[in-house]
């Protein structure tokens, strides 16, 4: 699992990620996908589009970052997920808890104001 992170401006943070999602990709990850997205205020876009694969232990790393971020008035929403990533955070009803959208300008519009500019 490969994790990639770009500020996009305006306070928002836009994560990459690549990989399968499963025990062994979610713990390469884990430590300093939670550290960058749980510790303060912040709007978080996590980009699935590279992402072939989501077990129950990389959901939980997502929800419990979203959590976190909500706590201190922050944000995170899920960009582009392949079908098979899609159709997991809906079985799953992850897709109710974290917004998930299909465009960059979607995700970001969504984001607005979370960050505080």
């Amino acid at each position: 699992m490969q994790m990639d992170v770009v500020q996009l401006g305006d306070g928002v943070t836009r994560v990459n990620l690549a990989g399968r999602m499963d025990i062994e990709g979610t713990q390469a990850i884990d430590l300093k996908f939670t550290a960058l997205t749980a510790n303060r205020r912040a709007a978080v876009i996590v980009d699935l589009s590279q992402v072939s694969f989501l077990a129950s232990i990389g959901m939980r790393t997502l929800l419990s970052s979203a959590k976190a971020l909500s706590q201190k008035g922050g944000r995170m929403v899920i960009l582009n997920p392949q079908p098979m990533v899609a159709s997991a955070l809906a079985t799953a009803g992850i897709d109710t808890l974290i917004p998930v959208f299909p465009d960059l300008d979607a995700a970001r519009a969504a984001l607005a104001g979370i960050a505080g500019g």
